[in-house]
């Protein structure tokens, strides 16, 4: 970590409404523990509060299935080199339903080049892969593969899987900028370790 990490609790002399920020930070990740990417955050309460409220909509109150988020949220991982946002999300996407062979297509396919034939996914999952490659490598979404993406999803749903791009997109650049958790020296867990550990 690049920072030092704020502390876990708030400091004796904070006022009150940094207190309830870490109330209501700790209350979304309970029973969990506050996570090193929220004690980064921490050193800015008031970006930490809107962090946690932006990332806690896009988390739970979103339509667009959770398989379908996960998804795009490992590509982005995968073209950011953000291993910590990789190694989380990747095992939440198996438990959400994505199957290894989708995964591993995640993992490999090069920028840009997710494509039709790929065994393992659905157009729905092309159409996806392909906005987010886009949205995140090129910033700018052609018309063909928005064209594609609006047969699968109604105007909301396109607006939350952007914002969910968009969001995490931003997350991996605080994860890789500042190193936040010492992972930038660390490995990527393969497809079958993350199995594995599903499985153990």
């Amino acid at each position: 970590m690049r920072l030092p990490y704020a502390p876990s609790t708030p400091p004796a002399d904070s006022p009150s409404s940094v207190a309830e920020i870490y109330s209501r930070i700790a209350a979304r990740r309970k029973p969990r523990p506050l996570i090193p990417l929220d004690l980064t955050l921490l050193h800015s309460p008031p970006v930490a509060s809107g962090y946690n409220a932006f990332v806690g909509a896009l988390r739970t109150e979103t339509v667009v299935p959770q398989s379908t988020l996960e998804l795009a949220i490992c590509r982005v991982a995968i073209l950011t080199d953000a291993v910590y946002e990789w190694n989380i999300h990747a095992a939440l996407a198996l438990k959400a339903g994505v199957t290894g062979q989708a995964l591993s297509i995640v993992w490999s396919a090069p920028k840009g080049m997710v494509q039709d034939e790929e065994e393992g996914l659905g157009k729905k999952e092309v159409a996806v892969l392909r906005y987010t490659d886009e949205m995140t490598v090129d910033v700018k979404v052609k018309d063909a593969t928005f064209d594609d993406l609006r047969q699968h999803f109604n105007d909301r749903e396109v607006l939350e899987l952007t914002t969910v791009v968009a969001g995490y997109n931003a997350v991996s650049r605080i994860l890789v900028s500042l190193d936040v958790g010492e992972n930038n020296a660390k490995k990527m867990k393969t497809v079958e370790e993350l199995e594995g550990e599903l499985k153990g």
